[in-house]
């Protein structure tokens, strides 16, 4: 019956609104009614775990009842040294031969992070990839180029089976290899590529190389960006280089991978699917609930899926719930753009910094390039931020008076930013470390150089 409903949804999927219209336009109250029964469910699946059967308040609501979303907030917290510690079956909540699948963090010291899938969960990971995809304005005539890595990183199988489920001509091209991917795009005509945002630089990079301008060249009228933070000044220059509407989508391993948040076509918040998870925010210091509209910790909790439900999750993204309903409709609530993570903010000579302070300022500079690095050293007995910052090739010149302005400039804009003067370097393009996984911007030499 699934597949079936699957099948005629995409056959008509032009003249749609929604993927799930009742679902995603459901009132608020049937909605958390929603909320409620797939909560008992949740914890009752929970309870099968390990780690879960020893929770005494899981224990407890159950055997009292669960009357209301807000008694979630009785329940421990749910953090990724938990999921290390009880390495690697602690969290399962499902019989081993019901399990289809496992994805894992790179788990590059100690223990990785592991989440487990039956044939139920996929179905339903797929599906909400499928929603998000929809709902960014992707359809079943699209050709759809997925330039993330496939394997035990989420985003691409994650991507690929809703790309499926939707109905679109898939590309599986995978991460890197720019040279392909251009051909790819020339050759199938792709309409709509997903990439995270610090790589696209590189490929606009390529693109211009080979004598190419992808606003003439392509198809592309979509770019689906996610996997690392990132500012709204980014968010704009990819659109501006690729002459395309670039969606914003969220989504952590832990909670499946991606589909949990999508923006709309409003571009205006991440559509949280809440039928899917419960979301709150918290003050990661006081670890009580903030009030809608207030930047936070995001904490999830999840409610259909079935091998291994993961109950008030301390994700460590920073971000808001947003007030008021979107003008596209749908009733589920929208969380703001990802601002950081809690645990990325750094401390120097007294400041709290997060990186993304310092993208949204060099983002704004029509000078700079996409990349930039921020290098934290010890250096004649004091602590230094250090931000190199890459040009774009016609800056980078021999005018040293020019280069000069320009880099106090750059220093002058932060400190009214961040608080504290910083090094400003300015690099030739290209000179600064690529990768074709998630950027590293901060470097931190401190404890090194002491």
């Amino acid at each position: 019956m699934i597949m079936e409903s699957d099948a005629t949804r995409a056959m008509d999927s032009e003249n749609r609104t929604y993927w799930e219209s009742e679902l995603e336009t459901l009132p608020r109250a049937e909605l958390e009614k929603l909320q409620l029964r797939r909560l008992n469910e949740s914890l009752h699946l929970a309870a099968r775990s390990p780690h879960y059967a020893k929770c005494a308040q899981i224990g407890r609501m159950l055997r009292e009842g669960i009357k209301s979303i807000e008694q979630i907030r009785e329940l421990p917290f749910t953090t990724k040294d938990d999921l290390r510690q009880d390495f690697p079956w602690g969290f399962l909540a499902a019989d081993k031969h019901e399990v289809i699948r496992l994805h894992s963090s790179s788990g590059t010291t100690g223990n990785p992070t592991v989440v487990f899938h039956n044939q139920h969960d996929l179905a339903s990971w797929a599906n909400l990839m499928a929603r998000s995809l929809y709902a960014a304005g992707v359809r079943q005539t699209d050709v759809f180029q997925n330039m993330s890595g496939y394997g035990l990183f989420t985003g691409g199988l994650g991507f690929q089976y809703g790309i499926e489920r939707l109905g679109c001509l898939s590309i599986p091209a995978g991460a890197g290899n720019s040279l392909r991917q251009i051909k790819l795009m020339r050759d199938f005509g792709t309409t709509v590529a997903h990439a995270i945002p610090s790589y696209l630089g590189r490929l606009h990079e390529v693109f211009l190389a080979e004598g190419l301008d992808p606003r003439r060249d392509t198809q592309l009228h979509t770019l689906v960006i996610g996997a690392e933070p990132h500012t709204e000044e980014q968010r704009r220059r990819i659109e501006a280089m690729f002459g395309v509407k670039a969606y914003n989508s969220f989504g952590l391993s832990e909670m499946n991978g991606p589909g949990v948040a999508f923006e709309c076509t409003e571009q205006n918040g991440l559509h949280i699917w809440e039928d899917a998870y419960i979301v709150e925010i918290i003050d990661p210091q006081t670890l009580e609930p903030l009030p809608d509209g207030e930047r936070g910790e995001l904490v999830m909790t999840t409610l259909d899926r079935q091998a291994m439900p993961v109950i008030r999750y301390r994700t460590r993204d920073l971000t808001r719930i947003l007030p008021g309903a979107c003008p596209c409709g749908r009733t589920h609530r929208r969380i703001d753009r990802i601002t950081g993570r809690s645990d990325d903010m750094f401390i120097i000579k007294g400041c709290n910094v997060f990186p993304m302070q310092v993208e949204g300022i060099l983002m704004k500079l029509p000078e700079v390039g996409d990349n930039y690095r921020i290098i934290l050293d010890h250096l004649d007995d004091q602590d230094e931020m250090i931000v190199e910052v890459e040009l774009k090739r016609e800056w980078f010149s021999g005018d040293v008076e020019r280069l000069t302005r320009l880099q106090r400039r750059i220093a002058h804009l932060l400190r009214d930013e961040v608080l504290l003067r910083p090094l400003v370097r300015l690099v030739e393009p290209g000179s600064l470390p690529r990768t074709e996984s998630k950027a590293v911007r901060v470097i931190d030499r401190r404890k090194t150089s002491k």
